[in-house]
């Protein structure tokens, strides 16, 4: 079957290593010795060389590395209006060194006053090699402003029901597709640790404190995305990344899609799916019976969280395998790693060139599975 634009058999979620450089000239800028301008220059100068080495290493879907974000979701969500960054979350796990992700609270109605990824979408088309390779962009889920959050975290002079928050939510979301869209974008994923989270026993428990059943919840997830993404065009493909945590080679969920599976494979009008499938953490592959016939899943059974390499008998046995729970077998699967390399600007715990040995292994193994061209 046909790949949806911008999914390739060798495909990655996104993020990757920053520089260290790169690292020291951000804090520069946050510590307000360098400019807001001046730190730009240098980040395009790490994204083009990080396209071509992406490209080199035989990648086809090819992202900035997320190289302007500090954290995949807060550096796009804070710029919504109406949404202002106060504190820190309280996590369910303790995360490596304290660090704890920064609490986005809703002060008043939700707006997209400018688009938030085009000029970064521009520069990194630029310098795509056309014909050889798809631009990326990955922006949070909607549901990542609401999850981990309360009733009381969500200003209730601008919404005394949650009902036109949800409304608002999934404009603003489409306002950015369509900003995207008109810029020449035609792939765009939402990273979602929420659907993920539910699967996880404890954070499912802790979820339905704060907003009632579980399975509802999915289901108002799905409704939430589904009309975030309704209006883009037929010629614009969205994948969706389900991940238990990445920072700093950490995990913080586990259990299987088995509770989420038929609300996301029957539910969710996505084209794609990016699943992390790199240990027993996220359980068999018997949830992808539900797969329509039509979808494709981007197969997350290589690790981003570990420095040695995969072993390629064990991942072509384990692509194998799931390939015998979906309709149309190993037509439907493509071979990624369960998370990008730095989804937090810290990143996982292994070196850019072990980065980019994963990297070229991974390529080298959907060749022996599914051919040279990785588009078909």
């Amino acid at each position: 079957m046909p790949l949806p634009t911008g999914v390739y058999r060798a495909d990655q979620v996104g993020s990757l290593l920053r520089p260290k450089d790169l690292l020291a000239a951000r804090e520069d800028a946050e510590a307000g010795k360098i400019t807001p301008a001046q730190l730009r220059e240098l980040e395009d100068g790490y994204i083009a060389d990080v396209v071509r080495k992406q490209q080199a290493v035989g990648l086809r879907a090819v992202t900035d590395g997320e190289f302007r974000r500090r954290w995949f979701h807060v550096d796009f969500l804070k710029h919504l209006s109406g949404v202002e960054q106060r504190g820190a979350m309280q996590s369910t796990n303790v995360s490596v060194g304290g660090t704890m992700p920064p609490r986005l609270v809703v002060v008043g109605e939700l707006g997209h006053p400018a688009p938030i990824q085009v000029d970064d979408f521009r520069f990194l088309e630029s310098h795509i090699d056309e014909g050889r390779a798809t631009t990326k962009v990955c922006i949070p889920s909607p549901t990542m402003i609401h999850f981990r959050n309360s009733r009381d975290t969500i200003d209730e002079a601008a919404y005394p029901t949650m009902e036109p928050f949800f409304a608002d939510l999934a404009r603003v979301f489409q306002e950015e597709l369509a900003d995207l869209y008109a810029a020449g974008c035609r792939f765009v994923q939402l990273d979602d640790t929420n659907l993920a989270y539910l699967c996880d026993p404890k954070m499912r428990a802790e979820a339905e404190e704060r907003h009632g059943d579980a399975n509802e919840l999915a289901r108002q997830y799905a409704s939430l995305i589904n009309a975030a993404i309704s209006r883009r065009p037929s010629d614009m493909t969205v994948g969706i990344h389900l991940c238990r945590g990445n920072h700093r080679s950490q995990w913080f969920a586990q259990g299987g899609y088995e509770p989420v599976a038929e609300v996301l494979f029957k539910e969710l009008d996505v084209d794609a799916y990016f699943l992390e499938y790199d240990d027993a953490r996220s359980g068999d592959f018997s949830p992808l019976r539900h797969l329509p016939p039509h979808k494709i899943v981007v197969l997350g059974v290589l690790t981003s969280k570990r420095a040695a390499l995969d072993d390629r008998a064990e991942i072509v046995s384990r692509l194998r395998e799931a390939a015998t729970f979906c309709p149309r077998g190993l037509d439907q699967l493509c071979l990624s790693h369960q998370c990008g390399f730095s989804s937090t600007s810290e990143g996982n715990d292994l070196t850019e060139e072990e980065q980019w040995a994963k990297l070229r292994l991974e390529v080298d193994i959907a060749k022996e599975v599914w051919g040279d061209d990785l588009s078909v």
